[in-house]
């Protein structure tokens, strides 16, 4: 099934706490379905729920999500309304937040953002 054309998957969320949860799930959906390891879906899923938490953190409105098949991969992109770029801030070792760019790094092959005329687009790209 390995680098076989796929359709991308995209969908919107609403800007809530259980717009992450819906992103795993179709992330994990689509990488069983493109015959991904379930080492590369269990790092989307977590690479995702980052992306999808800081958009609902950090913007209004609706979240755009899109998962697309690469010929080494997965690429998710995560869409929101604020021009404001993702920040990794240093870690405080007393809380529970601010890791998720952290996070992100260490599991993706490459990751960023591309300004957009109504907002940004921060993508991240899985191998394997």
């Amino acid at each position: 099934m390995r680098n076989e054309p796929a359709a991308p998957v995209a969908m919107t969320l609403p800007a809530s706490a259980g717009s992450s949860a819906r992103a795993r799930q179709v992330v994990a959906e689509a990488a069983s379905a493109w015959g991904l390891s379930e080492d590369v879906s269990e790092d989307a899923v977590l690479v995702v729920t980052e992306l999808v938490s800081n958009a609902v953190d950090h913007a209004e409105g609706s979240v755009g999500l899109t998962i697309s098949r690469t010929d080494s991969g997965l690429r998710i992109e995560v869409a929101d309304n604020s021009p404001a770029p993702p920040e990794q801030k240093p870690i405080q070792v007393d809380s529970a937040r601010g890791r998720g760019l952290i996070i992100v790094a260490a599991l993706s092959a490459a990751w960023g953002m591309e300004p957009r005329s109504d907002g940004k687009v921060v993508w991240a790209e899985l191998e394997g």
